[in-house]
């Protein structure tokens, strides 16, 4: 037997843009239940770069990843958010109208939501990363090759190879380069996706002697695994040579997969749900979409556009969760009430 839940809103993605959306709801009495497929809060911050600096961020000059979703929870802690972890949604089934929406979910886990607004802040749906076709990988991944960092401590003092051009590849070459015994970037080319001032950042640590740069591709591993001691390098020209490593740390970007999401009938575009950019709502009133997972024209991939996207979306959530009461918009730095629901006293 399935146990259920009657909520104003169920949330899918426990991210840093589903932890704020939780805010902006709870400032209008809206409840909210969390589902994400993950065993901890936190999305891809938590999960993928912990430790990683963010510098985008409104009002911290940096933060990392994990300091981010610990601040978003003390944040959202006045609301008593709920949590369910290492769910996923599988059915989505409406009960109601247009103007009237009721939906019933059912999970993996067998939890049953009845609820009137759903907000997907499901980031890029779930996850995998993408691995390099080199022979015998699987034996070392773990222990020696890794496609993410979520500590830095452990690969103090290694002899460290990156491969990749991308964002996490270069931020990760910067900020591991202080903490490695050697770090070496390998890349197919010497041109870069990643942002402009960090590339310049790993140039100058090349110039500097304080880390290695090369042209080619990993096309073999060598030590017995899952001991790693080196890897063979092929070049444009077709020779090879061999890079001393301890720990191979391949960020060929991730492979993301919607997974039920896109049986709902949102009318996906290139696996992205499409909105309008007043509510944020999807093609099916009372289902809203914000984060990554969104798309339309002008969209930027950035966590504090995906916080705007909520705060606009819980507006419209209220119509739905209560049709009869009138919306006044407040300032929590003006509203008694409200800052009573923060435990602000003044």
């Amino acid at each position: 037997m399935s146990d259920r839940i009657e909520t104003d809103v169920v949330i899918v993605g426990a991210g840093p843009v589903g932890l704020f959306a939780v805010f902006e709801l709870g400032l209008l009495d809206i409840r909210a239940h969390l589902i994400d497929i993950l065993p901890k809060v936190g999305g891809q911050c938590a999960e993928l770069y912990p430790e990683k600096p963010i510098y985008d961020i409104p009002g911290f000059p940096m933060v990392t990843g994990q300091g981010l979703v610990d601040n978003l929870m003390a944040q959202i802690e006045p609301f008593h958010p709920t949590f369910h972890l290492s769910e996923m949604v599988e059915t989505l089934e409406s009960l109601g109208t247009a103007e009237a929406p009721l939906f019933r979910l059912r999970t993996d886990a067998g939890t049953e939501f009845v609820t009137k607004a759903i907000i997907i802040a499901a980031g890029g749906g779930s996850f995998q990363p993408k691995k390099p076709p080199i022979p015998g990988i699987e034996g070392f991944e773990g222990s020696s090759v890794f496609y993410a960092v979520r500590q830095m401590e452990p690969f103090r003092h290694k002899r460290i190879l990156i491969v990749g051009g991308g964002d996490s590849a270069l931020d990760w070459t910067v900020n591991l380069a202080p903490l490695a015994k050697r770090l070496t970037l390998l890349h197919r080319r010497d041109a870069f996706r990643a942002a402009p001032d960090t590339v310049n950042k790993m140039r100058a640590l090349v110039a500097a002697g304080a880390m290695d740069f090369h042209l080619g591709q990993v096309v073999k591993l060598e030590g017995k695994a899952p001991v790693l001691e080196g890897a063979v390098v092929r070049r444009d020209d077709g020779s090879t040579f061999t890079i001393a490593c301890d720990v191979l740390l391949p960020f060929f970007g991730l492979t993301m997969k919607l997974g039920p999401l896109a049986d709902w009938g949102l009318n996906l575009h290139e696996n992205l749900v499409p909105v309008d950019t007043e509510k944020f709502e999807t093609s099916v009133p009372g289902i809203f979409a914000i984060g990554d997972i969104n798309s339309y024209p002008g969209k930027l991939k950035l966590i504090l556009s995906g916080f705007h996207e909520g705060a606009l979306a819980a507006q419209r959530v209220f119509h739905y969760v209560y049709p009869d009461k009138r919306l006044v918009f407040q300032y929590t730095t003006s509203s008694t009430s409200l800052q009573k629901k923060l435990g602000v006293h003044a």
